[in-house]
């Protein structure tokens, strides 16, 4: 490895063009290759990144001894095989997740990962979040005393159906998973018991508003709410985005707007509030502390694992399938849903826009 991590990026989709974004703002990282296979894909990343080779066979990418790291952000059903060449190429691996397109292919991943001496990390961005940081070293510090309950909520505007979440499972496994992973997090154990309920919406087969409380096994109790096309028609729209931290000696919770993130701390010797921005994905610090990692040798604890990503993942299918072995209200009507379409159409401002390429001239 020269002075420079050379990352080549494999899926040049809206993650990518994220990932891209911050390791060129980031002297640590070299971009030497963006892979798609996607012909307008490449011609974009040329423009944005001209230094970099693009290419449409990722093979290329795994056979160059230069590359030290390849990052996985093409669509789950491809990541199994892709971590299983990365790692026959000595490469380190980031993720997008989930890891594999099924529970039993995402541990298989796991295994490959596990067994080798590369590096992997796998992006559950909550976890390299200000405001959930913040939170735990507040736990950590005996303010609030023995943690006792854990509610986090996810309500927003977008997506609808049809928008990109159905391409890797349900809505709630491809984003509620982040939640089911941040409150494992928090509790610092897995789960032992649960009841989902959810509500389908405008026919659509699978549920699109889903809440599951239950416990985890030393005894803490969590509740996880988690929609989408919440307040998608108010005149202005509206979120329901917290986590409440509850203690024996006091409380945390945090709640956001996708602009400003609140942090309110309530211990035993502190009460503060902060208010900062949100920060987005945190792709910026993902991409600092894997590479850190890299140079270091080991990896930031503070970086999700593969294992992690499985866990998250295999526990948010089993409160869907919970959900789903109860009676499913079906709610709202097709009529609904076209304003909410057209609405979303003509949208410039405002949480869970359609994404388009910008053009560069």
């Amino acid at each position: 490895m020269g002075n420079k991590i050379k990352v080549g990026i494999i899926g040049f989709g809206r993650m990518g063009g994220f990932y891209l974004e911050e390791m060129l703002k980031n002297d640590k990282w070299e971009v030497a290759y963006i892979c798609d296979i996607d012909p307008e894909a490449r011609e974009y990343a040329h423009k944005l990144s001209p230094n970099s080779k693009i290419v449409a066979d990722e093979q290329i990418v795994f056979d160059d001894p230069e590359v030290d790291v390849v990052g996985l952000f093409t669509l789950a059903n491809f990541r199994l095989e892709q971590i299983q060449k990365a790692v026959a190429a000595g490469k380190h691996v980031i993720s997008e997740k989930p890891i594999a397109d099924s529970i039993p292919r995402e541990w298989e991943a796991v295994k490959i990962i596990e067994s080798s001496d590369k590096l992997a990390t796998v992006n559950l961005y909550l976890r390299n979040s200000w405001y959930h940081n913040t939170i735990k070293e507040f736990i950590d510090s005996g303010e609030i005393g023995e943690l006792a309950i854990i509610r986090i909520c996810h309500m927003t505007p977008g997506l609808a159906p049809g928008e990109g979440h159905e391409y890797e499972g349900p809505a709630f496994h491809d984003c509620g998973m982040h939640y089911v992973d941040i409150t494992r997090w928090y509790a610092g154990c897995e789960y032992k018991t649960w009841h989902a309920q959810a509500l389908r919406m405008w026919s659509y087969p699978e549920p699109w508003w889903l809440q599951c409380h239950g416990t985890f096994e030393n005894g803490i109790v969590f509740d996880i709410t988690q929609g989408f096309v919440y307040g998608q028609l108010s005149k202005d729209q509206t979120h329901n985005s917290y986590i409440d931290v509850i203690g024996t000696k006091g409380i945390a919770r945090m709640s956001h707007d996708f602009k400003t993130a609140t942090v309110e701390l309530r211990g035993v010797n502190v009460t503060e509030t902060i208010v900062k921005p949100y920060g987005g994905k945190n792709i910026d610090r993902l991409c600092e502390r894997f590479a850190n990692s890299i140079l270091d040798g080991k990896l930031d604890k503070r970086l999700p694992t593969a294992r992690d990503s499985a866990m998250a993942s295999e526990y948010a299918w089993k409160f869907l399938e919970d959900a789903k072995s109860h009676e499913l209200p079906a709610i709202g009507d097709l009529k609904t849903l076209e304003e909410i379409r057209e609405r979303r159409r003509h949208m410039t401002n405002g949480y869970g826009l359609l994404h388009h390429r910008k053009k560069i001239e």
